[in-house]
């Protein structure tokens, strides 16, 4: 974009600190003036000292953005100008698009989008899940298969973190949640066979919640814009739903809107040419999605997120799990 200018300048008009990232938004200045350039990126790092993340920080979003967002048709996420992850420092960060005057974040946390929003929302995820439907490149040259040995050493890493995490909430946590969790972790094998078969699967946001979504200031435009790539992976399109609703409502809220919505992300799927999956399908996975994600909370904790992220997720998923009737699937 630059041609033959250069940056003579860059100015940080804005800088925060996430839970796990620190974000700047630079003013680049350029000599001679490049009027193709832009005049503001968005630069993404970690949070110095921070090592103890599920996934190396950085690694998979640069990833996302050198080997995933090029292939894409559909303007889901921001233009990257530059991504890098250093395998010695792990140093790393992307250089993104600046979408702050045409884009803005669908609501202040943690009050919940619209009903029209949540559409729009699905609908985007649709779109990108669509896009990569049983595409013969997953596990091949985009992304990887967890093969089942590989998950039974996951699922037993996983139960030292939740003998951890049982000793650190002590009697907030009772003897019958203890119980969902450790026939939870019996049945896992069988219950992740349905992610082995290999078969009406995608690639996967990993961290939908609707505040990684940027919406357009235009809502005629439906330029929606997906960011925050670090935890992207082959799986269950229902995954991604099932974290932004199950996880983020409270019952009332998820009750009123959970069916019209999964609905209404079937309807797109097909409109975008899925076949074979249908309404009940989508159903089965869900359930199933809402029965797992119970595993995350407790990821959480064991990772540094802090309490009244892990806490409030830890209690909505159990709650989605007694409506849902998901535990008819430990058998």
């Amino acid at each position: 974009m630059l041609g033959c200018g250069r940056v003579c300048n860059v100015n940080v008009e804005h800088s925060y600190p996430t839970v796990v990232s620190h974000v700047l938004r630079l003013r680049l200045t350029y000599e001679p003036d490049e009027s193709a350039a832009p005049r503001s990126v968005i630069f993404k790092t970690g949070l110095p000292g921070r090592t103890s993340d599920l996934h190396t920080a950085g690694r998979q979003e640069v990833a996302f953005y050198g080997q995933v967002a090029p292939l894409m048709s559909a303007r889901l996420v921001p233009r990257c100008f530059d991504a890098a992850w250093d395998e010695d420092t792990k140093a790393w960060h992307p250089v993104l698009e600046d979408l702050s005057e045409s884009h803005t974040a669908p609501t202040a946390w943690p009050l919940p989008p619209t009903m029209a929003q949540c559409e729009t929302i699905l609908g985007a995820l649709a779109r990108f899940n669509a896009a990569w439907w049983d595409d013969r490149r997953l596990g091949v040259s985009i992304g990887t298969w967890i093969d089942p040995a590989i998950y039974a050493q996951r699922l037993q890493g996983f139960a030292a973190h939740f003998t951890a995490f049982a000793d650190r909430v002590g009697d907030r946590l009772s003897g019958e949640r203890r119980d969902l969790y450790r026939r939870v972790l019996d049945a896992a094998p069988r219950l992740f066979a349905r992610y082995h078969s290999h078969r009406n699967v995608t690639l996967i946001h990993g961290d939908a919640h609707v505040w990684n979504v940027l919406m357009p200031k235009d809502e005629q435009s439906g330029d929606v814009t997906l960011f925050d790539w670090d935890t992207w992976r082959i799986g269950l399109p229902s995954n991604d739903l099932a974290y932004m609703m199950a996880m983020h409502w409270y019952p009332e809220l998820r009750r009123h809107r959970e069916r019209p919505l999964l609905d209404r992300y079937h309807a797109a799927l097909l409109a975008q040419g899925v076949g074979g999956y249908d309404r009940r399908a989508l159903d089965d996975d869900y359930r199933l999605s809402v029965l797992l994600q119970i595993l995350t909370p407790v990821l959480q904790a064991a990772y540094d997120i802090p309490p009244w992220i892990w806490w409030n997720n830890l209690e909505r998923i159990l709650l989605a799990v007694d409506d849902l009737g998901c535990r008819e699937l430990l058998g």
